[in-house]
């Protein structure tokens, strides 16, 4: 497997019209889930890829395998148990930076929360070039901490571990959340954070704060939104821009439909480039062109650009990379143009 994902995956239920969750009359049905989401857009653009993870023996739970083994992921190690739900969630079509969005979980001692080191097939999650990991995990319970600390533990032949710090503070019990993701972060080779997550859970203010708090990491890639990404190659002496260890990339102009799926969808993007040892620049612009993907459509999950046509924006030059705009739809509307190039 070139990536392995573990973590809790959810039905969401998107609404039919905009307005509160106790005005909207109907709502679709999706998937979702931090991990599966960066498995099914790794998938869906050619690599090999498992999730591993635990859902209710439900129907929301055959939903969920059969969903995400539709991308082409393997799902033959996720376990079902026959005790305990798939969660499942409701939110309202704003984003989820606004007041008015709503979110309601129904996640509460769901099968995931029950993932331990005794139960889950160490070997399937072991078994690939990366691991891929997020700091949800480790909020769900006790034992999937211990499952954490345990994947986390450096030791000869351990997968390159990716952690997406992914801070929900709503899910942390104590006031030890912060604390514990930190140091989750120092044992991962490539961390994934938010500028604005960083603040809330360690006080820390700009991109050179947080590297500078995360040393241990080769590379530690924090998220600005609209202001871009910011990649620091901690293999080097310095943190500064000046030392040439620190990469910027601005972040591509979309049109926001909804912002939910699309840091995994950059997570996504930067870990495909690095399985094909492209160099931090393009990893960077490969993380955006995915996360543009996400931003214009309304679920957590969007139909990726082809490698080709992902290469291609990744090598614009800086003022066309900086001007380009992209609006809803714009990979589906990419995929009918490549579609026709191939007809006669």
């Amino acid at each position: 497997m070139d990536v392995v994902a573990l973590g809790e995956s959810m039905v969401t239920f998107l609404p039919s019209r905009p307005g509160r969750l106790a005005d909207v009359p109907s709502f679709e049905r999706g998937i979702g889930g931090a991990e599966s989401n960066v498995a099914c857009v790794l998938a869906a653009v050619g690599h090999s890829v498992r999730w591993v993870g635990r859902v209710g023996a439900d129907g929301f739970g055959d939903h969920l395998v059969e969903a995400i083994g539709a991308y082409g992921v393997d799902v033959a190690s996720v376990r079902r148990d026959p005790a305990r739900p798939t969660g499942i969630y409701f939110r309202t079509a704003g984003d989820r930076a606004t007041d008015a969005h709503e979110v309601a979980y129904y996640r509460a001692g769901s099968a995931a929360s029950a993932m331990a080191v005794g139960n889950v097939d160490l070997d399937a999650v072991r078994a690939g070039r990366v691991l891929h990991l997020s700091g949800i995990t480790a909020a769900l319970s006790g034992d999937c901490l211990d499952l954490m600390w345990e994947l986390t533990e450096p030791q000869p032949g351990r997968p390159l571990v990716s952690f997406d710090v992914n801070y929900r503070p709503g899910l942390w019990r104590d006031a030890d959340g912060p604390r514990v993701l930190l140091d989750l972060a120092r044992r991962a080779d490539i961390v994934f954070v938010g500028a604005d997550e960083a603040r809330a859970a360690w006080g820390l203010h700009g991109a050179g704060a947080i590297a500078g708090e995360l040393r241990e990491p080769e590379l530690v890639v924090v998220k600005q939104g609209r202001g871009g990404a910011v990649a620091f190659d901690q293999d080097t002496d310095g943190l500064e821009d000046a030392d040439g260890t620190a990469t910027v990339v601005p972040a591509l102009r979309v049109d926001v439909v909804a912002a939910v799926g699309a840091g995994d969808a950059f997570a996504a993007g930067f870990l495909s480039a690095t399985l094909r040892g492209l160099p931090v620049r393009d990893r960077l612009r490969h993380g955006h062109v995915m996360a543009a993907a996400a931003l214009t459509v309304p679920g957590d999950l969007a139909a990726p650009p082809a490698r080709d046509h992902a290469d291609r924006m990744a090598a614009l030059d800086d003022h066309e990379w900086e001007t380009l705009r992209l609006g809803p739809g714009w990979t589906e509307a990419d995929a009918r143009a490549d579609e026709e190039v191939r007809t006669p």
